[in-house]
C-alpha cells in the first residue's frame, strides 16, 4: 500500500493543524496565568500604598499594633485564594491540553489499525501466524496505552482532589485564626 500525495498532504494538514490547536491551547493558559500575576501585582500596589498611608496615619503604639494585626490576617486567604486560581488554570489548561492529545493518539491509532488491517488482508499466503502476531501485539499495544491513560487521570484527580483538600484546610485554618484574633 503506497501513499498518494494527496494523502501525505492530508496528513500534513491535520498535523499542522493540531500542533497549532495545541500551541493555541497552551497560549491561552499562559495568558491566564499571566493576567493572574498583571492582577496580583495591580493589588498589590494598591494594598501598599493603603498600608503605607495608614501606618503615616498612626498616632500610637496600640494603634500600630491593630493596624499590624489587621494587615496579617487576610494575607493567607490570598494565599489560598492565588494558589486556587493558578491550580484552576494549570488543571483546565492541562485537561484541555490532554483532551486533544488523546484526539490525536486515537487518530493516530484508528490509521494504525487500519494500516494493520489492510495489510492482513494483503498479505501473502502462509503468512496467516505473523499477521496474527502482529494483531496480537497490536491489541497488547492498545491494552497498555489505554491503563496508562487510566492511570494518568487517576492520578490528576487524585492531585486535583488533594490540592482542593488543601485548600479547604488552608481557607478554614484562616477562618480559624480570624475568629482567635478578634
Amino acid at each position: 500500500m503506497f501513499v498518494t500525495p494527496e494523502q501525505f498532504f492530508a496528513n500534513q494538514k491535520t498535523a499542522a493543524a493540531a500542533l497549532f490547536g495545541f500551541q493555541a491551547k497552551a497560549f491561552e493558559g499562559a495568558e491566564k496565568l499571566a493576567e493572574l500575576h498583571l492582577q496580583l501585582a495591580k493589588t498589590a500596589l494598591t494594598e501598599a500604598a493603603e498600608t503605607t498611608s495608614a501606618l503615616l496615619s498612626v498616632k500610637d503604639v496600640q494603634e500600630l499594633v491593630a493596624l499590624q494585626t489587621s494587615l496579617l490576617q487576610p494575607s493567607g486567604e490570598k494565599a489560598t485564594a492565588y494558589s486556587r486560581h493558578v491550580a484552576d488554570i494549570t488543571l483546565s489548561t492541562g485537561a484541555e491540553l490532554g483532551k486533544l492529545v488523546e484526539e490525536q493518539i486515537g487518530e493516530a491509532k484508528s490509521k494504525f489499525d487500519g494500516l494493520v488491517e489492510n495489510l492482513a488482508k494483503n498479505a501473502p499466503a502462509g503468512t496467516e501466524n505473523v499477521v496474527a502476531l502482529a494483531k496480537s501485539g497490536l491489541a497488547a499495544a492498545n491494552n497498555a496505552f489505554e491503563s496508562v491513560q487510566k492511570a494518568a487521570k487517576q492520578a490528576a484527580e487524585v492531585a486535583e482532589s488533594n490540592f482542593q483538600t488543601m485548600t479547604a484546610t488552608a481557607a478554614k485554618a484562616s477562618r480559624s485564626s480570624k475568629k482567635a484574633a478578634a
